[in-house]
């Protein structure tokens, strides 16, 4: 079993990969060829879960193991620690041990890609992104890598936060142009932005009601019954897709709050496998994780591995 840390693992999950990856995953699950059940949420205290998520495929499987302990940083240590470990199906011979929050932050962009790339009037050259962290910094480096996008901005309620998160990506993208947006700005910024991106753990909503019909909005950060990114009146004014129904149906506290009926919305599998009805308006996307997405990024990390 080859073991890979955070720089390995990024590097065995280049998003050119990863998406289509992840567009055959979701086609597999669709069909019954992958075996997910729901997310085991254990709760450790008031701050603080152990998720554990499961996928089988015929080729591999995976089980993550996740810890969310929302109050480290007074330890000193991540929020996210955990580990991914893949094996063969048919023998359980155990293949690699990857880097857990680094696969759930690439698999989480290479979605959002996924997304934008179905769902989307057109290619971005355009974003925003609200947020500034792991999630934030994934999506940046996805965007700026798969579709190339030159005008990039970053929105944060913590405005202190943004200006060197904006630093550490023009370094990484030089040829990126990006800047902070101030709150009381946000609206009129997505008047000109092609996708928004809300990354963040709001309990009220972050994105704004009124967007222009052909801006995608994309809701990934809030996961729990109790958070918020979208707010009601978007919602209900558009089509919305969600990466599985039946995650979405226990943790997407925007559209559970929006009193969404259930039967109005697609998934993400469904629209690879068939497809997106033509409209002048721009669906929404709020995505919550799926096993099935871990195990699309362990099918890209043990091709890379495998010299692939």
């Amino acid at each position: 079993m080859q073991i890979l840390n955070p720089t390995q693992t990024a590097q065995a999950l280049p998003y050119a990969k990863l998406v289509p990856a992840v567009a055959e995953a979701a086609r597999q699950l669709a069909s019954g060829e992958i075996h997910a059940p729901d997310r085991m949420v254990v709760t450790i205290d008031a701050a603080s879960v152990l998720l554990c998520m499961p996928a089988l495929g015929a080729d591999i499987g995976v089980t993550k193991l996740i810890t969310v302990h929302n109050n480290n940083a007074q330890h000193s240590l991540p929020v996210i620690q955990g580990e991914v470990v893949v094996f063969d199906t048919a023998t359980g011979r155990r293949r690699a041990l990857l880097d857990g929050p680094t696969v759930t932050a690439r698999r989480t962009a290479a979605v959002t890609l996924l997304g934008i790339q179905q769902l989307a009037p057109a290619a971005p050259a355009s974003a925003i992104l609200i947020g500034t962290g792991v999630q934030a910094a994934a999506h940046a480096d996805a965007l700026a890598e798969f579709f190339g996008i030159t005008d990039l901005r970053i929105a944060s309620r913590d405005a202190a936060k943004a200006q060197p998160f904006c630093d550490a990506l023009s370094k990484r993208h030089p040829a990126l142009k990006v800047r902070p947006v101030a709150s009381a700005d946000l609206a009129r910024e997505c008047a000109s932005a092609d996708v928004v991106v809300a990354l963040t753990t709001a309990k009220s909503p972050v994105i704004p009601a009124q967007l222009p019909a052909t801006t995608l909005a994309v809701g990934v950060g809030a996961f729990k019954p109790d958070m918020v990114e979208f707010p009601p009146e978007l919602l209900h004014a558009r089509q919305i897709v969600v990466d599985h129904i039946a995650g979405a149906q226990h943790e997407a506290g925007d559209l559970i709050q929006a009193k969404i009926a259930w039967d109005k919305v697609r998934d993400l599998s469904s629209v690879v496998a068939h497809g997106m009805p033509q409209s002048g308006v721009a669906p929404v996307l709020k995505t919550v994780g799926h096993a099935a997405w871990d195990l699309a990024a362990a099918r890209v990390a043990v091709q890379s591995l495998a010299g692939g």
